[in-house]
């Protein structure tokens, strides 16, 4: 089975917008687990515009699925929540520190042995690794040296161009997953997957352990409510 883990930094960006604590992103966080989700993620930045540090210590002692947080390990304050909060995953990207969302993945040879030494860190304190790749087998290739658990293909790519040519947008995901599968890495995904575009994903890709979405989720949640458009996401992955 495939499973879901929303990203609720958009909620956390909500809430900031205006101050005080409107929407709630803890009991947000509870009821989309309440709704159907396995698996919440977060992805904390240092200028906390979205999710803060201290919604990370908060949501570690209520969630009841999984916690994914995500971030760029070459900032020591992300080291050291990811460290004491000890969630089930944490995903390292290559992020700049104002950078707006992620774009890229990690260049996996030329940052090989960094990664290696930061994922051995996490996986020592029981904490399930994943690395942010591009759909590239040379990428793949080089996920594996640095000993990761899993990778999570990033899918903007498949998602600008799956309207004019799926078959072909999805072409260089599927050769990766196969990649990935044959040298046994396990498989996530994320990055403006909705549902338009998800459920052909998830029935091209083999061995697709997690979906990663936010923005799209909370988007289509303003239409069609927060618990149906959870469950909405679900029926894409069956």
């Amino acid at each position: 089975m495939t499973k879901l883990s929303v990203n609720i930094n958009k909620i956390a960006t909500l809430r900031n917008s205006r101050g005080g604590n409107n929407p709630d992103v803890i009991k947000t966080a509870i009821d989309i687990e309440r709704f159907g989700a396995d698996g919440i993620t977060v992805h904390p930045r240092p200028d906390e515009r979205h999710i803060r540090y201290a919604d990370v210590y908060a949501l570690k002692k209520v969630i009841s699925t999984e916690l994914n947080i995500e971030g760029n390990p070459k900032e020591q304050k992300f080291i050291d929540l990811v460290l004491a909060v000890k969630p089930a995953q944490v995903t390292l990207v290559p992020d700049a520190i104002n950078q707006i969302t992620s774009n890229h993945g990690w260049d996996t040879i030329k940052h090989g042995d960094y990664l290696k030494e930061t994922i051995q860190l996490f996986k020592a304190h029981g904490i399930r690794t994943s690395i942010f790749v591009d759909p590239d087998i040379d990428k793949i290739n080089g996920a594996k040296k640095t000993l990761t658990n899993r990778i999570e293909l990033y899918t903007e790519n498949y998602a600008k161009h799956y309207s004019t040519n799926k078959e072909q947008a999805i072409k260089a995901y599927i050769d990766a997953a196969k990649q990935a599968s044959l040298l046994e890495i396990e498989i996530n995904a994320g990055h403006d997957l909705s549902l338009e575009n998800l459920n052909y994903f998830y029935k091209n890709i083999p061995n697709l352990s997690e979906v990663s979405i936010g923005h799209a989720l909370v988007c289509d949640a303003l239409y069609y409510g927060l618990e149906n458009t959870v469950q909405l996401y679900k029926r894409c992955l069956k």
